[in-house]
């Protein structure tokens, strides 16, 4: 598309491989969760001064959790405060969290307070070299050339958090000097039309001018419902897709 200025892209099964998030990072996330919480929480309490913000704490995530978890409709789900409502000290509730946390995954919730919890785990693995961001070998080149000809932005259920170290610890080295920007959930659900116009406006571009790629059909659907170009990605290990709902298909990004 020559109109081009926004060139916006999911994560997994696009630019990374599908398996990357339950087969790598979720395993780390899982393997680290106990030791986080339960020395990440004590480090903040027994540190924090009244002049401290919460942003960027854990227990503010945590915080989050807890209100995720009052207002679970499912009944299956375990329940982090007691069945008075009386509230706990958070290093106190670390089981009843973990558990939560670990329903929480066994789902695929998409849940924000989780996907903050996680980028701060994975934030560790990252800087100690214990993970890499494996992209497929096409990214680096298109991002280079997307970027001179206008800009690229990634749009992930994963953390902001997350997709910033995924890009600056990539396979390929750091690549977080061509993206101008990162979203999540916060800013909608990846299946609203609304999300996609609120990225073209945070970003300063028309909707005519964004082109999204992602393996979802559903995403690509609420993108072009918005005004959005599309491109169905299609690559190795991701699941098939029968009916594209006239998304052009495109298996890599050499030709763009």
């Amino acid at each position: 598309m020559s109109d081009t200025k926004l060139y916006l892209l999911d994560v997994e099964g696009t630019v990374a491989p599908v398996t990357l998030t339950g087969e790598v990072l979720f395993p780390y996330a899982r393997r680290h969760f106990e030791e986080f919480l339960r020395e990440g929480l004590v480090r903040e309490m027994e540190n924090l001064k009244p002049e401290d913000s919460p942003e960027g704490m854990i227990m503010l995530d945590v915080a989050g959790l807890m209100q995720e978890n009052q207002a679970e409709a499912d009944s299956d789900a375990p329940w982090i405060l007691s069945h008075d409502g009386a509230a706990m000290n958070p290093a106190n509730a670390i089981p009843r969290i973990l558990a939560y946390v670990y329903w929480l995954m066994d789902r695929d919730r998409k849940s924000t307070a989780l996907k903050s919890l996680q980028g701060k785990i994975w934030k560790a693995g990252f800087e100690s070299g214990e993970l890499k961001g494996t992209l497929f070998d096409d990214v680096p080149g298109a991002f280079e050339r997307w970027a001179c000809a206008g800009s690229v932005a990634i749009y992930s259920s994963g953390s902001v958090e997350a997709q910033r170290l995924l890009f600056r610890y990539s396979s390929f080295g750091d690549l977080s000097g061509l993206i101008s920007g990162y979203f999540d959930t916060r800013i909608g659900a990846k299946r609203e039309r609304a999300s996609y116009a609120a990225i073209a406006a945070e970003m300063k571009v028309a909707p005519g001018e964004v082109l999204f790629f992602s393996d979802v059909v559903a995403e690509l659907d609420a993108a072009r419902d918005s005004g959005c170009g599309t491109r169905l990605v299609v690559r190795e290990g991701n699941a098939p897709v029968a009916d594209a709902h006239g998304h052009e298909r495109i298996e890599s990004f050499e030709n763009l």
